[in-house]
C-alpha cells in the first residue's frame, strides 16, 4: 500500500485531516485492493448508505495508492467549510436534474483521462432500500463509463451506519466501529462500448454496475440481497429525506 504525495498542498493538508479522522473512528477491513488496475485512471462506482461514506470511500481509495476525485452536488460547494475542502481537493461538483450534468460528467470524464481515479456513488442520493441494500442507480456513470472505457470497479462498504445512521447524526465514536470495504473485478462493459448510449443501452451498463456491487456487499453482510432491486422511481414516497422506512412490497 502507497500512499500518494499530490501536487497540491492543500489536497495533502486536507488527506491529513481527513485520514486521521477517519481513522479514530473507524476499524477498517480493506479487502480487494488488488484489483486496483496497476496504471491508469478507473472508476470507482460505491454503493451509498449515510453521508459519511464519501469519507470512507476516498480514505480507501487514497490509502490505496490512488487520489480520487468524487462526484459530489454543486450546493455543497457553495458552503464556506466543505466548498473550502471539495475546492482544494478538485472534487467535481454536479448540477443534478439539470442540463449542466453533462458537463459535469464531461469534467469527470477529462480527469479520468488524467488518469485521476473517479469515485461515484451511482444511486446519487442515500439508498432507500428498507434493508440499506443498493437500490437503481442513476446512468451517469454509465455514460462516463462508455465514453471513456476505463475500468468500472465495484466497491461495497458496509458498517458506517454504527458510525452515522442514514439521515442520522454522528454517535458516540468509541469504541471504533468495524467498517468493511471491498472492491471487487471490473465490470464487463465491452460488448456495450460501440453500441449507441440510447437509454437502453446506458440502463444495462448501471444495471451491471450495481449487480457488481451488490455481490460484493452480499459477501461482506453474508446475506442474499431482495429481488428485484428497490428502485425510487416506483416508490415516490421515499423521495424526500425519511427519519423511518415503513415496510415497502417490493414490485
Amino acid at each position: 500500500m502507497s500512499i500518494p504525495r499530490p501536487e497540491s498542498r492543500m489536497y495533502r493538508f486536507i488527506a491529513f485531516i481527513v485520514r486521521n479522522l477517519m481513522f479514530s473512528l473507524c476499524k477498517y477491513d480493506w479487502k480487494g485492493g488488488e484489483n486496483f488496475p496497476a496504471k491508469g485512471g478507473f472508476i470507482a462506482a460505491a454503493n451509498h448508505v449515510t453521508e459519511l461514506d464519501a469519507l470512507t470511500l476516498a480514505h480507501y481509495l487514497f490509502d490505496n495508492g490512488r487520489e480520487p476525485r468524487i462526484l459530489a452536488k454543486r450546493g455543497l460547494f457553495t458552503s464556506p467549510l466543505t466548498g473550502w475542502a471539495l475546492r482544494g481537493t478538485k472534487m467535481i461538483p454536479v448540477d443534478r436534474e439539470s442540463a449542466k450534468a453533462t458537463q459535469s460528467l464531461k469534467n469527470a470524464a477529462n480527469q479520468l483521462g488524467d488518469g485521476a481515479c473517479v469515485a461515484i456513488l451511482p444511486e446519487g442520493t442515500l439508498t432507500r432500500d428498507p434493508e440499506l441494500w443498493p437500490m437503481e442507480g442513476k446512468t451517469g456513470v454509465a455514460r462516463i463509463a462508455l465514453t471513456t472505457r476505463l475500468p468500472v470497479l465495484p466497491v461495497a462498504q458496509w458498517g458506517v451506519t454504527e458510525i452515522m445512521p442514514r439521515y442520522g447524526r454522528l454517535r458516540w465514536p468509541y469504541p471504533r466501529k468495524k467498517v468493511t470495504i471491498q472492491t471487487g473485478p471490473p465490470v464487463d462493459l465491452s460488448d456495450l462500448y460501440d453500441r449507441p448510449q440510447d437509454t437502453a443501452t446506458l440502463r444495462e451498463a448501471t444495471s451491471r454496475i450495481m449487480d457488481a456491487i451488490t455481490t460484493e456487499l452480499e459477501q461482506i453482510r453474508g446475506e442474499v440481497a431482495p429481488t428485484p432491486r428497490f428502485d425510487l422511481r416506483k416508490h415516490p414516497e421515499y423521495e424526500a429525506k425519511m427519519t423511518s422506512y415503513p415496510p415497502v412490497e417490493r414490485p
